[in-house]
């Protein structure tokens, strides 16, 4: 098992349940906690949870739920959640998956109080490092009862298996060997007799679960069939001295003395035989709570093996960032009542609960991209580290796409960690991986933009309004071009536009009161062809600065590129179009505030108008 660098873990002090329990007192007065359980289900102690993953495998989408689930428990109540590696099935181990499983948690956030690598008072946190003491506990068993070793050969017990099979009745062991006395049993085993320990079953009690109330079986110990009286008595320790899942896992729970274990409903068969185990220690065991099985659309279980809920996919394939993941994997059977479902880490840790939903959780993967989109524009606003991460991811897909001759034109003095952040700042809302930003985006690497022929905005509707001369919107984009370097931004842009008034270029000559019938329908006529003249400005300003491409607003637009770009893609989609100047319909007035002519009205631009 290759071990992770010492460096990579920080190492947290362990507190104890009693200093815990102090610091949780000091943050929630007891009144609001025991008025908290009452709807979240929450203990009015710290909860001492764990997260208890095998090496067989990578960490997935429902493993970091299970892990996530505990973690959030452990915060909330001011507890400490504990990893342990449980390692028996050496046969199946896979060697870098310890190790790629710190590395996944610690990308997750989900930082462990006790376990492999920071320690605790209840190590070692392996379990291969823990057999002497399963051996003990089931020696314990073996001495009071309830357990037995059990020498039956593999072909007595296959020979037995298939005879009952054969005969179309369920598995289960005679209990041959419970009769041995203890003398020859110790003597038998201390001369090296392969044998197994089996638990001596005195039932399969139900048990209170957080989420399903009282449940299980019930069951006996035995069954009564036409040929056998059978016993469910499971193996503890294997031929090869190692435990079985079970003992190991009861045993842990109760020497690390944890207080919940939440974990996927495929684990709830196994629970009465974890009960009857604690019973037959005379142990308290811990609060179980069983979350629902995730399916796809289908209906169909997610298989752990499926590379497309493995973490790395999530996180190296697809980008998504940690909070996304997190926050996802959170809704995944988890209810909550607040108005949004957008949370980081933080956040959850101060509301989460134990209100589960009951049955099968349907992952919806539409869900996940919203929340990415969700999260990048939060990382846009707040900045930080996530948004230099954004940042340094966006600029590697940049250098390994666009060649540098390619940039060099668009960035002129800047770097790409100059020009990134505006450009994702303003289209964080469609922001998924940085590899599918910079295809989108892709007019803002290059000054060669494939342009497709101009198509007025009017063409598409249905019932068009009346046409904006083509005229009027070459004005319109050199008069917005008249800003100085020194004043080009994105208020400026903005009011500009707001305020150029091009409806008189697509009224009749005899706009007034009289041409209407009365000042109201004048005014009604003229915010009309105002509306028609700014949709059609707008689309014909983003074919021109960025072929029609969806993106960031035209305001937002034109300082990314900077005002040099920004006047050359003018200039360009001018001379693209000037062949529909005397093919546009209506009248080609020139808009107020416009005009070409030396004594032109200037004052719509302020103290932005070039000075005389």
């Amino acid at each position: 098992m290759r071990r992770p660098h010492p460096g990579l873990l920080a190492r947290r002090p362990w507190i104890c349940t009693q200093c815990s329990r102090a610091r949780y007192s000091s943050v929630a007065s007891s009144k609001t906690v025991r008025a908290g359980n009452k709807k979240t289900n929450l203990p009015d102690f710290p909860a001492r949870t764990r997260f208890a993953p095998s090496p067989t495998g990578y960490l997935h989408l429902g493993s970091l739920r299970t892990a996530l689930f505990n973690y959030l428990l452990a915060k909330r109540t001011g507890g400490q959640f504990l990893l342990r590696i449980e390692d028996t099935d050496q046969k199946r181990t896979i060697p870098d998956a310890e190790q790629r499983l710190y590395e996944d948690l610690q990308w997750a956030g989900l930082q462990w109080d006790e376990g492999p690598n920071v320690g605790g008072p209840y190590g070692p946190y392996r379990q291969s490092e823990r057999t002497a003491i399963y051996r003990t506990h089931a020696h314990d068993l073996i001495n009071n009862g309830h357990a037995y070793r059990c020498f039956c050969s593999a072909d007595r017990l296959d020979a037995f298996a298939r005879h009952r099979s054969q005969a179309g009745l369920p598995p289960g062991y005679d209990r041959k060997c419970a009769d041995i006395s203890a003398e020859e049993s110790e003597d038998r085993a201390a001369k090296g007799e392969t044998h197994v320990v089996r638990l001596k079953v005195e039932g399969y009690p139900m048990f209170e679960d957080i989420v399903y109330g009282k449940t299980g079986q019930n069951r006996s110990p035995n069954k009564l069939d036409l040929i056998d009286r059978v016993y469910d008595d499971p193996i503890l320790i294997k031929s090869d001295g190692h435990p079985t899942y079970h003992l190991a896992n009861v045993v842990d729970d109760h020497l690390m003395k944890i207080t919940h274990v939440i974990r996927g409903t495929e684990w709830m068969p196994s629970t009465p035989l974890h009960v009857a185990l604690y019973n037959a220690f005379k142990w308290t065991p811990p609060r179980f709570g069983h979350v629902p099985l995730l399916v796809d659309k289908s209906g169909q279980k997610l298989s752990k093996r499926n590379a497309d809920i493995d973490l790395t996919f999530f996180k190296d394939t697809q980008g998504v960032f940690a909070a996304t993941l997190v926050n996802f994997a959170a809704l995944l059977g988890w209810s909550h009542t607040q108005k949004s479902d957008i949370f980081s880490l933080e956040e959850l840790e101060q509301i989460f609960s134990l209100k589960i939903t009951k049955g099968n959780t349907v992952v919806a993967f539409e869900k996940l991209w919203f929340l990415q989109k969700a999260h990048a524009q939060r990382f846009a606003t707040n900045g930080g580290s996530e948004f230099e991460e954004m940042v340094s991811k966006v600029s590697r897909a940049v250098e390994e796409t666009c060649p540098s001759q390619q940039l060099e034109p668009i960035l002129q003095f800047r770097s790409l960690a100059e020009y990134l952040p505006p450009l994702l700042r303003a289209d964080a809302k469609s922001y998924t991986n940085a590899s599918e930003f910079v295809q989108r985006n892709s007019t803002f690497f290059t000054t060669t933009l494939n342009r497709p022929p101009y198509t007025p905005a009017a063409s598409a509707s249905k019932s068009p309004p009346q046409a904006v001369p083509m005229a009027t919107l070459h004005t319109a984009a050199a008069a917005l071009s008249l800003v100085p370097e020194a004043h080009w931004t994105i208020e400026t842009h903005k009011f500009n536009i707001t305020s150029y008034d091009g409806a008189y270029a697509i009224l009749p000559e005899e706009s007034d009161a009289g041409a209407y019938g009365s000042t109201e329908e004048a005014e009604k006529a003229r915010v009309a062809a105002d509306k028609t003249f700014k949709k059609e400005l707008y689309h014909y300003l983003r074919w021109a600065l960025s072929a029609s491409a969806p993106g960031p607003g035209i305001p937002e637009t034109m300082v990314i590129l900077g005002r040099a770009e920004s006047l050359r893609r003018l200039q360009e989609a001018r001379q693209m179009t000037m062949n529909l100047v005397n093919e546009s319909a209506g009248p080609t007035r020139v808009a107020k505030g416009a005009q070409s002519s030396e004594n032109q009205d200037t004052t719509w631009m302020g103290s932005l108008a070039p000075k005389s």
